[in-house]
């Protein structure tokens, strides 16, 4: 027979992919951690690479090796600190975030404790890798990432195609877990007419933007030339860190982290996204700019082609500033101002982070094995 007792859930997350300038993870952990601190029942614990040991409330750091080339993240080389450090709090349940030397001290954690693991498996490492260093790396890194997983209790991705690839790997247990949008923070209400004025434009000229770091997984090379074959009735400004300096004559580029706030402001400014991203794994500054009331031209690619639908944007082939350019005028051909209305609307019910953290903490209750209507959890 299971036990089952009442008291406070305790989710302890783990992970490298959490540094001053990262994306989407650093994002979907703040928020999270943000609404589960307000909840009375449930205590959130994070654990992530620092260059000291620390205690801040909820956020545990232990010493890591900075990555020379790594937008300031630090890479865990040794199990066992991370292991202690999750037995230590005594976590419910553990989510690992990344596929590296803390997901398997996770797994031991898990083991040593007898409570679940989840691996949330955020960044597709074959395809990235496989990219910049061929197949037959891409090949080894598949086989690495479905042995790890099929270890875990629970595998969540973030996208549906994310998830196919992971269960065409051997990897069972699958769940879609999409990331979630600050719908208060990017808002259409964030509009500054001031910025148009910044970049010098006129009342006839369409503004698009884009943000995001300069990887070659985004295709900045792809937006400058579509710029370019757009012509001056269109201004693109760019922001993201390691922008290149030599642009197009209609392209600005702000070329450093910027701030939520400073991304929302230029989203809400502007009259449409462009992404020409093909490796997104959710592509959540698309959904941002969507909350901020855009429609966005994208490539027909990842996460892009399953989270910009029929009537929010314009999906195009990837990899063609042609294609791009033709998508950006047949988009302002049609009502690009009702289409962004829509966009806004279709984030609001699919994507606020309320609805995302509820579905979150349904699924660590079927995982952990809550008895239903009385708040007990049950271990076999």
């Amino acid at each position: 027979m299971p036990i089952a007792w009442e008291m406070a859930l305790h989710i302890a997350d783990i992970t490298m992919f959490h540094a001053p300038s990262s994306g989407g993870v650093r994002t979907y952990l703040q928020a999270k951690h943000r609404y589960l601190a307000q909840s009375k029942d449930i205590d959130a614990s994070l654990l992530i690479p620092g260059s000291e040991r620390l205690s801040l409330g909820a956020l545990q750091t232990l010493p890591a090796l900075r990555l020379p080339l790594g937008r300031d993240y630090r890479f865990p080389l040794r199990r066992r600190p991370w292991r202690d450090a999750l037995v230590e709090l005594q976590p419910d349940v553990i989510e690992a975030g990344d596929p590296y030397v803390t997901a398997w001290a996770a797994l031991e954690a898990g083991q040593v404790l007898g409570v679940p693991v989840i691996g949330f498996y955020h960044s597709d490492l074959p395809r990235l890798m496989g990219d910049r260093f061929g197949q037959p790396v891409s090949r080894r890194l598949k086989r690495y990432v479905a042995d790890l997983y099929q270890r875990f209790d629970s595998v969540m991705a973030p996208c549906r195609s994310m998830a196919d690839r992971l269960q065409a790997w051997g990897v069972e247990n699958v769940r879609v877990q999409p990331l979630g949008v600050d719908v208060d923070t990017f808002h259409p209400r964030r509009r500054s007419p001031e910025l148009r004025d910044w970049l010098g434009m006129r009342d006839s000229q369409r503004l698009l933007v884009f943000a995001g770091r300069n990887s070659r997984e985004k295709n900045i090379d792809v937006l400058f030339t579509t710029a370019r074959l757009l012509g001056p009735h269109y201004h693109l400004l760019v922001l993201g860190p390691g922008m290149p300096t030599r642009t197009p004559g209609n392209v600005t580029v702000v070329n450093r982290c910027c701030n939520p706030n400073e991304v929302a402001r230029a989203l809400a400014s502007a009259d449409a996204m462009i992404h020409a991203g093909t490796r997104e794994t959710f592509g959540l500054v698309a959904l941002e700019a969507m909350a901020s009331g855009l429609p966005v031209v994208a490539a027909r690619a990842g996460a892009l082609a399953e989270n910009v639908p029929l009537g929010c944007g314009v999906l195009c082939e990837p990899h063609s500033p042609e294609a791009m350019a033709r998508a950006v005028n047949e988009l302002f051909l049609n009502d690009a101002a009702a289409m962004g209305r829509h966009a806004r609307r279709h984030v609001e019910r699919h994507f606020s982070w309320p609805q995302v953290i509820a579905a979150l903490l349904d699924h660590y209750r079927d995982v952990i094995g809550i008895t239903p209507g009385d708040g007990q959890r049950q271990y076999g």
